[in-house]
């Protein structure tokens, strides 16, 4: 997974297919924008089709140590556009609505395969995510936001559910993960009241793991994501599938798991380096 020093500073952009996503990468970070400012960023058939087929290509490009995903304007995401809701079911309402199944069994099939293609596989992308909101993070909004590794926020952000306020349960994973990391009975009340939680409660609650001015928020966000794009990539790679690997597992498994991964880091050149650096008194660099 080691990258030459060219690669790491690398900067170009990716054709995501239309003008609602857009994507640079620079420095190993892969900026990821929701381009829909007119309407909060809201998901819908040509925006969130074009992010589910941006995430694999992003994984699997050794330019790119990090994913930094934002949204344009004074919002991350106000979840699925509510234009689009009227124009078929409840079951398909969250996101793009092209060639809508007509049975029940068709519609669940047809959403759980674009959850799982778009914050299944965020949660798990083999390069480190970090969610910066520089305003709502709402309904499914929320979801994707939640789906990464790391939240950032402006002093403005804020997140909500939002479901009740649309008549609907909940979709892409937001019960799944919030719970996880506010607790159940906090993940009930947000989910309950649709409250909103500013961002010096949510970094509090350990939702957003950096706060950052209004002002200077999308310089700093970017300067978060190159310090871990930064990083040895294969390293965190596998910190990652530990970490989340132990929610689902026993500790044997865990222990068995460790043990394979920091064997497999043990001979690589980002290892070396790291131990060369740590010996030398200097800070390491992963792109040699």
């Amino acid at each position: 997974m080691s990258v030459s020093s060219q690669e790491m500073n690398t900067s170009f952009t990716l054709d995501t297919g239309t003008e609602e996503l857009l994507c640079e990468v620079d420095q190993g970070v892969a900026l990821v924008t929701l381009n829909k400012p007119h309407k909060k960023n809201a998901l819908g058939d040509k925006l969130t089709p074009a992010l589910r087929a941006l995430l694999p290509v992003l994984e699997t490009d050794p330019r790119v140590g990090c994913v930094l995903l934002t949204g344009a304007g004074d919002a991350f995401c106000a979840g699925g556009d509510v234009s689009e809701m009227g124009q078929g079911s409840a079951a398909t309402n969250s996101t793009d609505r092209a060639q809508a199944p007509t049975s029940a069994e068709q519609r669940i099939a047809t959403l759980t395969e674009k959850q799982m293609e778009l914050t299944h596989r965020l949660y798990h992308l083999k390069k480190i995510t970090i969610a910066a909101l520089p305003g709502a993070a709402a309904g499914a909004g929320l979801s994707i936001a939640l789906a990464c590794d790391l939240r950032v926020g402006s002093e403005r952000a804020f997140i909500t559910t939002a479901f009740r306020n649309i008549g609907l349960s909940g979709d892409y994973g937001a019960s799944w993960f919030l719970s996880r990391l506010v607790g159940l009975g906090r993940a009930k009340a947000l989910f309950y009241s649709s409250e909103r939680l500013d961002a010096v409660t949510c970094e509090q609650w350990g939702l957003l793991n950096a706060v950052f001015k209004e002002n200077t928020f999308r310089e700093d966000s970017l300067d978060y994501a190159k310090k871990i794009a930064q990083g040895p990539r294969q390293a965190l790679a596998f910190m990652k599938e530990n970490l989340q690997a132990g929610f689902e597992q026993s500790l044997e498994s865990s222990l068995a798991l460790e043990a394979q991964h920091l064997i497999e880091c043990s001979g690589t050149a980002e290892s070396k380096e790291a131990i060369r650096a740590f010996i030398e008194k200097r800070p390491p660099d992963f792109s040699v």
